[in-house]
């Protein structure tokens, strides 16, 4: 068995480029060893900002041998149509074998083609490979017309220490590579193999593996931090872009004047973070430092103060920037800024921002003052203000240059111009995912009903996997915000005020969505289904209640024989109803010949009565187990009664009694649609 080296050395590959190249290089050098019927015992890719490469471990020297039967012309068939297989296989008429079969005696060939090098097979496949890989974005080079992320620079390609010859976009294979670009000697490295090469490479000062530049990276940042009396602010998604831009990561801490503390420290953290890939630090108090960690791509002779002071220079200028956005927004009042939200489109069949957010106030305060029970603390002018300034700061200099920060600027100007803290709090958390407290909670809960209602009443649904206006997300906002928070608002009434009376798409959207938010606590799709098919439950805490007291007694022996019973009852009630109408007329009692029949008449009329009381007490699990306790009077009534009597009358009487029984069950859902 032998090991193969690929090594692509490039000019810089972005760092987002880089994970997604290894991993398509893996996939698409795989695919060609099955193509030509080679398996590795292993395969692994890296990326570095300049290099791509893939190491094969335990590859065969050779191909296997291969037998391939051809089946040709019928025996008898003109010598033109013998002479073109005779060709095709390379074989004389006396190396085929005739043979007869179900269609006839036809002719057959037995090819055998001995294993190849897989070092020439390698070699004749790879430039192929190359020349179609596909990048996000990549250049053209003529007069090959070869398309790579940057120039190809050198290729390695090493099959059991020996090279592997080809040439692309006239870059010809070797066993040459470079190190690092500053630190490294400026001489080629000639690899010897590749179980030598990430050694090699090491030698140079390059880190091939990611993972080990990640934890450099981590390591050395939490260090100077510590370093300098402070704690970094962890950020794993910068740790890999660093890793991504450095071959031989070396963090260094930086300061920056503590004038620019006046600045909001979200909009300092995310000017570090973005522009210039550098961690936060915070002090023991946690606030933040007037201190950064950036990582270097070499060990400097001064120690990185070099570095350091150019770090300084370039951030002083970054923060200069962000603080005059700052300045300019804090002059000017909110309520002026939302003005200018009637020049922002919302949408072309919604009108503009400045209208959603009339109606998004009108709502919240409509919230408030309708259902002041579950916003306590909260009052409708408290609701309304923070409505109206939650859209703000999207027209401010901060947010145009920093989106992510959006409601987050609106809030620190709000606290700056003395709006009051229920206010700057729902403008912080209006892009939360689940506010908290009751002003956030009842704006955010108005404006994610105000564009569902509004976007169903244009027509403007998802439809499969396109959602080009993230409804889904605002559905699943607007349930998380119900169920968690335990708000007890009918969802018609929310959508009637929002401007849908009618909203029996968006009811049967937002069961879609419940039941993909359940599922992952464990909650059956089916009883929710069982629930929503009942009509008129529109409070999800409730609607949630019933459905866990009917998972957990279905779940029950007793349940799941119940509800075996309801649902013969209900079929044969389908089945009867469908030849002479419905059978909710009154049982009886004097048709109630049978004791069975007589028992779960006496049972239902007071378990109707029973279960009807603790459904409005909202005491499901009361319920259920009222209804548990007709299992047995359920089970005797089918052993011993046939429903469908010879006599008209009975016949009749006993569909009638069935009909209770389904009534009695649907006090609690309907049993109909439970799986099972």
């Amino acid at each position: 068995m032998a090991d193969f080296l690929l090594e692509l050395l490039t000019e810089e590959i972005p760092a987002r480029m880089q994970e997604a190249a290894a991993a398509h290089l893996g996939e698409r050098f795989s695919a060609l060893l099955a193509e030509v019927g080679i398996a590795a015992e292993a395969i692994e890719t890296h990326a570095t900002p300049r290099r791509l490469a893939l190491l094969a471990w335990g590859l065969p020297e050779a191909s296997a041998p291969v037998t391939e039967e051809r089946r040709g012309p019928r025996a008898d068939a003109p010598d033109a149509a013998i002479a073109g297989f005779l060709k095709s296989t390379s074989m004389a008429r006396d190396q085929l074998e005739e043979r007869e079969t179900e269609k006839g005696r036809f002719l057959f060939a037995t090819l055998h083609r001995e294993g190849q090098p897989t070092a020439d097979l390698l070699a004749d496949r790879l430039p192929a490979l190359l020349a179609s890989f596909q990048w996000p974005k990549s250049m053209r080079f003529e007069p090959s017309g070869f398309r790579w992320v940057r120039p190809l620079r050198r290729i390695v390609a090493l099959f059991d220490g020996k090279v592997v010859p080809f040439a692309v976009a006239g870059v010809t294979s070797g066993a040459e590579t470079e190190g690092h670009r500053f630190m490294g000697s400026g001489s080629p490295i000639r690899i010897v193999s590749a179980g030598t090469y990430a050694a090699q490479l090491e030698a140079a000062f390059v880190l091939l593996d990611k993972d080990e530049r990640k934890a450099r990276i981590r390591e050395g940042a939490h260090a100077a931090a510590a370093a300098g009396g402070l704690r970094l602010v962890e950020d794993e998604a910068l740790v890999a872009e660093n890793a991504g831009l450095t071959e031989w990561p070396v963090p260094l801490l930086g300061r920056f004047d503590p004038a620019f503390l006046a600045v909001p420290p979200e909009l300092l953290t995310l000017t570090m973070k973005v522009n210039q890939k550098y961690f936060a630090c915070v002090d023991d108090a946690g606030a933040l430092a007037p201190a950064f960690v950036c990582v270097a791509n070499l060990e400097a002779p001064d120690g990185g103060k070099a570095i350091i002071a150019g770090n300084e220079r370039v951030l002083a200028a970054r923060l200069s920037d962000a603080r005059f956005f700052w300045e300019q927004d804090l002059k000017v009042p909110l309520e002026e800024q939302a003005k200018k939200l009637s020049g922002i489109l919302f949408h072309e069949k919604l009108g503009t921002m400045a209208e959603k957010v009339e109606r998004v106030a009108k709502l919240a305060r409509w919230l408030v003052e309708t259902h002041p029970a579950q916003f306590p603390g909260a009052t409708p002018e408290l609701a309304e203000r923070a409505a109206r300034l939650a859209k703000a700061d999207l027209v401010t200099g901060t947010v145009g240059e920093f989106p992510e920060l959006q409601g987050i600027i609106g809030a620190r100007i709000a606290e700056a111009q003395g709006e009051k803290p229920g206010v700057v709090e729902a403008l912080r958390q209006h892009y939360a995912p689940v506010p908290e407290g009751c002003v956030p909670v009842a704006v955010a809960l108005a404006d994610r009903a105000d564009t569902l209602a509004r976007f169903f009443a244009a027509d403007l649904k998802p439809t499969g996997s396109k959602d080009p206006f993230a409804l889904r997300r605002a559905a699943l906002g607007i349930l998380d915000m119900l169920v968690e928070g335990e708000l007890r608002l009918p969802l018609s009434a929310l959508f009637a005020a929002a401007g849908t009376p009618d909203a029996g798409d968006l009811f049967a959207f937002l069961a879609d969505r419940l039941k993909v938010q359940q599922r992952e606590a464990g909650v059956r799709h089916d009883l929710i289904d069982a629930v929503f098919a009942l009509g008129g439950e529109d409070d999800l805490v409730r609607l949630l209640m019933r459905v866990k007291a009917l998972q957990a007694f279905i779940e029950t022996e007793a349940g799941a024989n119940l509800l075996a019973g309801f649902k013969r009852a209900a079929n044969i009630l389908k089945a009867e109803e469908r030849k002479d109408g419905p059978h909710d007329g009154p049982v009886a009692p004097a048709l109630l010949v049978e004791p069975a029949e007589r028992g779960i008449q006496f049972a239902l009329e007071a378990a109707q009565k029973t279960v009807e009381a603790a459904v409005n007490a909202e005491d499901f699990t009361a319920a259920m187990q009222t209804l548990a306790a007709l299992r047995p009077l359920v089970d005797r009534f089918f052993d011993a009664v046939t429903v469908n009597a010879d006599d008209p009358a009975l016949r009749r009487n006993r569909l009638a009694l069935l009909a209770k029984l389904r009534t009695t069950a649907t006090l609690v859902a309907d049993f109909s649609r439970i799986e099972g």
